[in-house]
């Protein structure tokens, strides 16, 4: 799983949503995005699942970028423990999405195969998404 090389600090607070995003809101490489609709946390294993369904579709005639990465370590305590006695160990880490913000770029597809492409992907998120087709 997607997971950073090395952090400053083990564990994270939570943080909160506020707004639109400011940056990563404007395609830069592909025909086609999906983009956040809402705010939201996506799993390490939610952005590996999308990563394989691209790999798939843009097998020889296309390309694919991946504009989100997992930094946010997200604490879980063991089941049956009782309140108290500290924050749980790190289970996995989750990429902070704001709403507007462009998570995946493809190009190199036709337009009805990346509808179906954006079918598959959308069911594998957590967080609800749209996709962009970029004016020529």
């Amino acid at each position: 799983m997607l997971a950073p090389k090395r952090q400053k600090y083990r564990k994270q607070f939570r943080g909160i949503f506020r707004k639109m995003a400011t940056k990563g809101d404007v395609m830069q490489n592909g025909q086609y995005g999906i983009k956040a609709k809402y705010s939201g946390w996506i799993k390490d294993r939610e952005i590996e699942a999308v990563r394989v369904i691209l790999a798939r579709a843009t097998r020889k005639v296309g390309k694919f970028w991946i504009r989100i990465f997992p930094d946010k370590p997200y604490t879980k305590k063991p089941a049956e423990v009782t309140m108290g006695a500290g924050k749980g160990d790190v289970a996995y880490f989750v990429a902070s999405v704001s709403a507007g913000r462009i998570l995946f770029e493809i190009d190199g597809i036709e337009v009805e195969e990346a509808k179906k492409v954006y079918k598959n992907i959308n069911a594998k998120l957590s967080v609800k998404s749209r996709l962009i087709i970029k004016e020529q």
